[in-house]
């Protein structure tokens, strides 16, 4: 019988409580989680840019959803969206400044929200903890 303290429940219940938080958090600058993971995603990117496309896989959602959220974050100036120089049937995305000095504010505020998440673990709990999450994650297909 299934447990209603399986991992994956527990790890739903986390995602959930922290996606509400962040929510919050974000709603004063007008931003969803989603848009912010995307955004942070681009800044690791070379020349903080990537296609659409890419943005889709890392994100793990549909192409309508990726989408979506280029376009709101296009909309608010955080990026801009052309076609590739190579092959215009690639939409390709870029991180304008607005958009850099948003993840900059939002550092801060996710250091402090993660600090409190795992305030209750020592550094080897926490050290432990993130490298299994890191293996989990990367056995997902």
């Amino acid at each position: 019988m299934f447990e209603t303290n399986s991992c994956g429940i527990l790890i739903k219940q986390i995602h959930d409580a922290m996606e509400k938080q962040a929510n919050n958090a974000l709603k004063s600058s007008d931003l969803t989680m989603a848009q912010m993971t995307a955004l942070l995603i681009l800044r690791k990117k070379p020349e903080r840019q990537m296609s659409l496309k890419e943005l889709e896989r890392s994100l793990r959602v549909a192409q309508s959803t990726a989408a979506g959220v280029v376009s709101r974050l296009e909309q608010k100036g955080f990026l801009e969206a052309f076609g590739d120089p190579e092959d215009k049937r690639i939409k390709m995305i870029r991180m304008t400044e607005a958009g850099e000095q948003c993840c900059l504010l939002a550092d801060h505020d996710m250091e402090v929200a993660e600090r409190e998440l795992l305030s209750g673990l020592t550094e080897t709990e926490w050290s432990i903890l993130f490298s299994l999450l890191e293996k989990v994650r990367n056995s997902l297909s």
